[in-house]
């Protein structure tokens, strides 16, 4: 089998975990996409990749040219899709290119989109809005599956917006295991104050920085926070000034799957907390390190009435909050090291399956998405 993946960022540490999910389900993985980064890429985890050039965050009217002009050329990846079972797209942008690339090299192919976020424009009733929704209801109309990460995208978006009647395939943002079912590694914290609470992954939300620096600053010696990943500087006033002038907090950096184990066995909590697009995306999503703290046993702090919150609740694993500016303090005051152990025993509890996809879970996928 063939897939043909159109990807908004070819260095996205998500879209290489997706290609080693298509490829260990015994798919053949070309990719077709634009990039972040100023250096071109040439390959994606063993697949080739044909790079349409830079874009960058928040900049919407630049990457909205982009993908015009790949749309007009979507013609020249004739030969790229030829032969494919199915064309994937990751989001609306490439979805444009992508069906036109299809219909020009592979109209035999399933078409399908692949939808993580829901930017608030999509959910937005300006005129802005409602040009993008019509683009993506006419899209939808040709799509044979939509793939979410979160069971609020289509409850919350896709039926009250386009009253959705495409078939849906949930794929949550589990930890890849191609080893089959490892064991899970219980790591040796020591509780107790300082509580260091670990940030990872795209670093994305102005509010929890200041939330996070303003727990750190009132409270030494009680809370420490660490984090690593990707942070989006266009999203703050100045990253690296705030971090550097926060005592207790520290950015170490990204980070690659295989540091996992350490980034999670070094902190007692998870922040799995997003007001990027709150009340909408933010609401609805349920991010990478939900999963990875609770694989690693970090109990995840969250609030209470978001899809973070409720999967927690569901799973009877981390601690929820209605206020996080005046409930997170006393909650880490009050904490000893047998209360932490029991939250700490409620992550693991959790099935392994619901955190982390094997070699069986790869080839599901590229069956359905393949058909």
């Amino acid at each position: 089998m063939k897939i043909a993946y159109f990807v908004h960022d070819l260095g996205d540490p998500a879209v290489r975990r997706r290609v080693l999910m298509f490829r260990a389900g015994g798919a053949q993985v070309v990719l077709v996409g634009f990039r972040r980064g100023a250096e071109p890429i040439a390959e994606v985890a063993g697949a080739p990749a044909h790079d349409l050039g830079q874009t960058h965050n928040a900049r919407l009217a630049h990457r909205a040219a982009a993908t015009v002009r790949q749309r007009l050329a979507a013609g020249r990846w004739r030969d790229v899709v030829a032969g494919a079972d199915a064309v994937v797209a990751r989001n609306l942008e490439v979805l444009w290119i992508a069906e036109a690339a299809r219909r020009a090299g592979a109209p035999r192919a399933r078409l399908v989109y692949e939808c993580l976020d829901v930017h608030r424009l999509m959910a937005s009733d300006g005129l802005p809005g409602k040009i993008l929704r019509g683009l993506e209801h006419r899209l939808l109309g040709a799509c044979d599956l939509l793939i979410l990460s979160s069971p609020a995208f289509e409850r919350e978006y896709f039926r009250p917006r386009h009253g959705l009647a495409l078939p849906t395939l949930l794929v949550e943002n589990k930890l890849l295991s191609l080893d089959g079912h490892a064991a899970r590694p219980v790591l040796a914290r020591t509780a107790g104050p300082p509580w260091r609470i670990g940030w990872f992954g795209a670093l994305r939300c102005r509010k929890s920085l200041t939330l996070l620096a303003d727990l750190a600053a009132r409270h030494p010696g009680l809370v420490e926070v660490v984090m690593r990943g990707r942070p989006a500087h266009d999203e703050f006033d100045d990253f690296d000034a705030q971090v550097a002038a926060a005592p207790g907090v520290s950015y170490l950096g990204p980070y690659v799957a295989e540091d996992l184990p350490a980034l999670y066995g070094d902190v007692h909590f998870t922040w799995a907390v997003d007001f990027y697009e709150e009340g909408l995306n933010s609401s609805w999503l349920l991010p990478n390190r939900l999963y990875e703290g609770g694989y690693f046993g970090a109990p995840a702090l969250a609030l209470r009435g978001v899809e973070t919150g409720r999967w927690l609740a569901g799973h009877g694993s981390g601690v929820l909050f209605d206020d996080l500016s005046t409930q997170v303090a006393p909650f880490l005051q009050g904490l000893d090291a047998r209360a932490y152990a029991a939250l700490e025993a409620a992550a693991f509890a959790m099935p392994w399956a619901d955190l982390a996809c094997d070699a069986d879970a790869c080839v599901e996928l590229v069956a359905a998405v393949c058909g």
